[in-house]
């Protein structure tokens, strides 16, 4: 029952979309599978199976076997999932043994292959299972499980199995490996608590809230210290003995997308939590240039030179052993400031604290954020502790206002999971003018949320009946559909045939009402191009009021 139980479990994963549901499920198969079965079902929902397999290749060479090539592309573009689709139009056998096959075996048995014995054995345990059990089995194998779980949700069943904080599973998660043996018997009270020692372990991170309108009234200005809320991405850096690793504010290792941070890092023993950005001649560059790195399982040479990495430093947890979390906040920020003029690990600084008065002349500052092509400015309350989690009242994000701008609908792809069904990710476009004097749509983003269930079937059914040319699982829409898109930023792209890329787009709108002749037009987007973020505006070189020293 190892394959069905496994198989039955992402199935009601998938179909249940409430998180306490989720939870339950989770509990109940981490409970009742024995080990290493749930281990390494763990492990799929987690970091992913330590399988390298060219699955997308091995399932062509087998489907031709039974299918005709093109049969089977356009099943699998209709379907938008692989697994779904090769389990579906699998023949089935007379004589499957599902129930003799175990996770643990699964993953012994495609370690051992090489070769042309990996498409032999994929073979053979697809002919042993029945439909549902062959996509999970395909999901299992390829990572992307796409049952509405995250890693986090899949480590707070455990801490519920063991009646334990889920940050207490997240400070010992880096120090283990799959099948997580020494992990269950720590829950199941049958062992000791993983060891991390000489381990970068990942500690959970202390979030912000949206400040909103309410929350100012309860607000007192000395209270807080106020920083500017850099568009990059949030990390933490953990070393200890020589090993490095920098994670993401879901616990990931991006160390291979950034091995130049490490090497700065690698004679310390500390744990920081900053934001990553790329800096080049002392200048923040835009999100985008970032995003050329996230990501990536390896760099050149070449990105190293054209997206230099940079950590802009503002907390401190850890200390040569020393736990700072309990301190208050101006005082980890003073032992910050020490910290770094000590060490001064290059491809870093830290992130000024602004000094005000009072909220109106923090405002006044806060307004300028757009012209500095800063996402805005963040509060932390001065007494605070570095608690992990979203806790309220003592960080608050004050991000500056979505900018908007009208496009016309261009072109629609079927999602994936639930929304397999549904055409619901959409490229959108504005009007420019060619060489000819005519207009034409030039695509200028996609975005795939910010609409309600409803919406997207209103949608799904605009897209069938304006159909003009379909790609694969593509369809090329008439241009008669306006949404009013909203994003963070544009940045200049020579990726896009518009010359300009959105930072987080989504639809705000479906404009039902407006003709697309009325959309915008290209330089109205690529007049909201900020220039590149300095180091520092001048507003925040001032002194520190913690320490009363210079940042």
């Amino acid at each position: 029952m190892r394959m069905q139980r496994f198989a039955r479990l992402l199935d009601d994963l998938g179909t249940h979309q409430g998180r306490n549901v989720k939870l339950a499920l989770l509990e109940r198969y981490f409970r009742a599978t024995p080990d290493p079965d749930r281990g390494w079902a763990l492990a799929a929902l987690t970091d992913g199976v330590p399988l390298v397999i060219p699955l997308r290749r091995i399932l062509v060479s087998l489907m031709s076997t039974h299918i005709d090539p093109y049969l089977y592309k356009l099943s699998r573009d209709y379907v938008g999932d692989t697994a779904e689709t090769v389990a579906l139009l699998w023949p089935e056998t007379t004589a499957q043994t599902s129930a003799a096959v175990p996770l643990g075996e699964v993953v012994t048995s495609l370690q051992i292959a090489s070769g042309a014995q990996l498409e032999t054995a994929i073979g053979s345990l697809l002919d042993s299972f029945d439909a549902t059990e062959r996509w999970a089995l395909l999901k299992f194998i390829g990572g992307a499980l796409r049952v509405g779980v995250s890693a986090r949700l899949a480590k707070t069943a455990l801490a519920q199995l063991a009646g334990l904080d889920v940050g207490e599973i997240e400070e010992v998660w880096h120090a283990l490996q799959p099948p997580y043996l020494e992990l269950f018997r720590w829950l199941e009270r049958r062992g000791d608590r993983p060891s991390t020692s000489g381990a970068p372990v990942f500690r959970p991170l202390m979030l912000a809230t949206p400040i909103e309108a309410h929350d100012w009234a309860g607000l007192l200005p000395q209270d807080f210290a106020a920083e500017w809320k850099w568009d990059g991405v949030r990390v933490q850096i953990a070393a200890i003995d020589g090993n490095v690793r920098i994670f993401s504010r879901t616990g990931e290792d991006m160390l291979p997308a950034f091995p130049e941070l490490g090497s700065e890092f690698a004679h310390l023993d500390v744990t920081a939590d900053g934001e990553l950005l790329i800096r080049r001649d002392g200048t923040i560059a835009p999100f985008n240039d970032l995003q050329q790195r996230l990501n990536r399982k390896s760099v050149t040479p070449r990105m190293l030179e054209l997206f230099p990495a940079h950590v802009r430093l503002y907390d401190l947890l850890f200390v040569e052993h020393e736990d700072l979390r309990p301190l208050p906040f101006e005082v980890r920020r003073q032992r910050l400031e020490l910290w770094h003029a000590a060490k001064a690990p290059h491809r870093t600084d830290l992130s000024d604290l602004i000094a005000f008065k009072d909220f109106a002349e923090l405002s006044a500052l806060h307004a300028g954020a757009r012209a500095g092509s800063i996402e805005g400015l963040m509060l932390k309350r001065r007494a605070s502790p570095y608690l992990a989690g979203r806790p309220k009242g003592h960080w608050y994000k004050w991000k500056r206002d979505a900018l908007t701008i009208d496009c016309v609908l261009m072109y629609a792809q079927r999602g994936s999971g639930k929304r397999s069904s549904f055409y619901s990710d959409y490229t959108f476009g504005v009007w420019r003018e060619n060489a000819d004097g005519a207009r034409e749509l030039v695509p200028v983003g996609k975005a795939y949320s910010g609409f309600t269930d409803a919406e997207l079937k209103q949608l799904d059914s605009f897209i069938r009946l304006n159909t003009v040319e379909t790609f694969g699982p593509v369809r090329a829409v008439k241009p008669q559909l306006v949404f009013e898109v909203a994003f963070d930023a544009v940045h200049p792209s020579t990726r896009h045939k518009s010359g300009v890329a959105m930072r987080f787009p989504r639809i705000a709108r479906i404009r039902w009402d407006k003709p697309a002749e009325e959309a915008d037009v290209l330089p109205s987007l690529m007049a909201l191009i900020e220039p590149a973020a300095t180091s520092a505006t001048p507003s925040t070189r001032r002194r520190s009021r913690l320490s009363g020293r210079p940042n």
